[in-house]
């Protein structure tokens, strides 16, 4: 139901490229002192300044012989090293001269920036306040330590230090830059492109600002101005490959696969073991149906990175697509994620709380698409049908483009707290005092997850319901919603970390948008022929789903097949993906491939084109296979041996239109063939469908609910009765 994990953007505000603005700052900290003579002094320091770093350093070696105990010479060596990428050289000289210089407001300063080098976060913090101490109105040590804040993840502290060094320097461009990334962080993105823009002000050619204005506008959808940003940093410097990833990552939003790929690429030219570019890459490489190289992809990343857990859920999300992955193994692929990046986080303490079986429960439920989402057509009609006199309601959002959806989300719930820019760490600790009793994961091993929050266990109970249709693999999980056509009694049970809880009458409820148009009449009645139609991710269509429809194809004759996705809105994937079907005997005059539409009405309306909908398998359509039905369109599926691939199923077994459910892959070709040749029994469905699925358990809002609430209250006597 969900997009993988975003790509990964390259952000100026690592350790690495913050570099050039702190060497700077380190040069011009290191000043004359008494100990060497001035001339010494001077000569030391222009060698520095002119980057003569080789002379620099056999100067600055004699003046630490000559006078061992005088901070100047260590002050320049710390400064050298740095600057030539010496950082663990560089901390000693640095640490020294702190021994030597205890009153020096500049070598602490030095100091925290090496630590930050070395990604010594807590020690760089540490350090920058106790030179803040002896000189408190110093702008460049308020704007490192505001630097060293962004990267613990404490965006408020980080703003209010930028804030105090602009009040002293306030054409100082890095702190309108620093200080714009945490306000992005703190979902202020308005006034987070104010501090980059005033930032640019200041200094035009500053690359970082550049480019956090790019992810910024990205991530607000303005791909074209983020394109802007982008290339103007590839004029400055052609070379800079974090600039090609995130210029890669713009080219995906807007459906330039095979540019985007080719950016990506060319960044790993420059830099080959870049882990996030191969995260990257694989996200683009599956939108593309390369799942093979999406799959390849994500694992280089792992080998570099082991402990890149986004990678790591990116694979496991991919692997759903692939009909050669057995259950089993998949699982185990599952267990391994948690293994190696969950079990080691330690749990947050939580209060004891009410124990009580029969009060109001605290419910959580977190997401980062709580906005026009998959998730949210079927969390919403759940949100508004809770019965608030037996649960309260808290929604933990994680997401930083809000939208109308969201809006009508926040009004649903008793307590909304926006999760941007909170750490794991912070959001664990923040729900454990919010004392949930019951706290729901929406995403598994989706874009923007937050298992590890989960894996803090900051609620008694935790619960993986709606977005991922696989196990999370997390020991921390306890229970995990589904129903007993996606997961029969027995074997599915040995495939999930969790225990597996079956809601009666399926484990989900549709709630169609308002905006939903009237069903039409079929549209081969008008035509004469035949249109199949799927608006699933293309990275569904496995090869085994293009066998069972080029033969569909060929045994309807004259019939055409209309598809719709990302994939399609590159001309060179739509070329690629034709050739699949042309290789299987499809005449290319048969298929119709259609890029995304933005418009939820148009999209809808577009099911007025086709007369049968085709499931794929073995990973299988939930949103769209709903919208099918709700605009009159029936929809063949084939129930497969996983939870991915039974979604289909129940959904028709919820509606009562258990014969379009198919147990071979001949039988669902045969299904949608004599359906194909039935035209009135096309018309009555197009006729009845809404209606029936209005009817069914399916969109029941106020049973399902009930149900719900009923689950958590058994969940939670259950808990207290061990």
């Amino acid at each position: 139901m969900k997009s993988v994990m975003p790509n990964a953007e390259t952000t100026p505000h690592s350790a690495a490229t913050q570099k050039s603005q702190q060497q700077r700052d380190s040069t011009e900290a290191l000043a004359p002192s008494t100990g060497p003579t001035p001339q010494e002094e001077a000569a030391l320091l222009h060698l520095l300044t002119a980057r003569q770093y080789t002379d620099a350093v056999k100067l600055a070696l004699q003046m630490t012989e000559r006078f061992p105990l005088h901070g100047f010479g260590w002050k320049a060596l710390g400064a050298i090293w740095r600057q030539t990428g010496n950082s663990a050289e560089a901390l000693h000289a640095m640490q020294k001269t702190t021994v030597l210089l205890p009153d020096d407001a500049d070598a602490y300063y030095n100091l925290g920036n090496g630590f930050h080098d070395l990604r010594r976060l807590r020690e760089a913090e540490t350090s920058h306040r106790r030179g803040l101490k002896i000189k408190p109105d110093y702008p460049e040590a308020r704007c490192s330590l505001g630097n060293c804040l962004n990267s613990l993840g404490r965006y408020a502290e980080a703003d209010g230090w930028c804030r105090g060094a602009l009040e002293i320097k306030p054409d100082y461009a890095e702190a309108h830059n620093n200080r714009g990334i945490a306000l992005k962080e703190l979902g202020r993105l308005g006034e987070s492109e104010t501090s980059y823009r005033r930032a640019l002000q200041i200094n035009p050619d500053y690359i970082e600002a550049h480019n956090n204005l790019g992810v910024l506008l990205k991530c607000q959808g303005r791909l074209e101005a983020a394109l802007a940003c982008y290339r103007r940093i590839l004029e400055i410097n052609p070379d800079f490959a974090e600039i090609h990833n995130n210029l890669g990552n713009a080219l995906t939003d807007l459906d330039r696969l095979n540019e985007a790929a080719a950016s990506y690429r060319r960044a790993l030219l420059l830099k080959p073991d870049f882990a996030e570019v191969y995260n990257s890459l694989g996200i683009t490489l599956m939108f593309l149906s390369q799942v093979d190289e999406a799959e390849a992809s994500f694992r280089r990343a792992l080998q570099i990175k082991p402990d890149y857990a986004e990678a790591h859920s990116n694979l496991l999300f991919v692997l759903n697509y692939d009909p050669r992955w057995s259950v089993a193994d998949l699982y185990a692929e599952h267990v391994r994620w948690d293994r190696q990046h969950a079990q080691s986080v330690a749990p947050v303490s939580r209060p004891v709380g009410d124990l009580n079986p029969q009060r109001r429960l605290r419910i959580g439920y977190l997401s980062p698409d709580f906005r026009q989402h998959s998730v949210a057509y079927f969390f919403e009609p759940l949100l508004r049908q809770h019965d608030r006199r037996a649960v309260e309601i808290f929604c933990y959002a994680d997401l930083v483009r809000p939208d109308e959806v969201t809006a009508r989300l926040q009004g649903l719930a008793d307590h909304w707290i926006v999760a941007v820019g909170m750490s794991d760490e912070a959001l664990a600790r923040r729900i454990a005092e919010d004392r949930i009793d019951i706290l729901v994961d929406l995403a598994g091993h989706t874009a923007h997850n937050r298992l590890l929050v989960f894996a803090r266990k900051p609620a008694r109970l935790q619960v993986s319901w709606l977005g991922y249709p696989h196990s999370t693999g997390l020991r921390a999980m306890d229970y995990r919603l589904v129903d007993v056509v996606t997961d029969p009694p027995g074997e599915s049970d040995a495939w999930a970390s969790e225990t597996l809880i079956r809601l009666e009458h399926g484990f989900l409820c549709y709630a169609a948008p308002a905006h939903a148009p009237l069903p039409v009449a079929p549209p081969s009645l008008g035509s004469g022929r035949m249109t199949f139609g799927s608006f699933n991710n293309p990275a569904k269509l496995s090869s085994l789903t293009l066998d069972a429809w080029a033969r569909l194809l060929i045994r309807v004759p004259d019939s055409r097949l209309l598809a719709k996705g990302k994939l399609f809105g590159d001309i060179e994937g739509k070329k690629a993906f034709l050739a699949q079907l042309i290789r299987r005997g499809v005449d290319a005059g048969r298929v119709t491939l259609s890029g995304m539409l933005p418009d939820p009405a148009d999209h809808l309306a577009f099911y007025e084109q086709v007369d049968i909908a085709l499931d794929p398998f073995p990973y299988n359509g939930t949103t769209t296979t709903c919208e099918a039905l709700w605009m009159g369109v029936p929809v063949v599926t084939l129930r497969g041996d996983r939870h991915a691939g039974r979604v289909g199923a129940s959904l028709l077994t919820q509606i009562g239109m258990t014969e379009l459910i198919a147990d071979s892959v001949n039988t669902y070709v045969d299904i949608a063939a004599t359906l194909a040749f039935d035209p009135m029994r096309l018309k009555e469905l197009r006729q009845t469908l809404r209606s029936r699925m209005a009817a069914s358990p399916l969109c029941d809002t106020s049973a399902f609910a009930c149900k719900m609430e009923t689950a958590y209250r058994d969940l939670w006597r259950h808990h207290q009765e061990r």
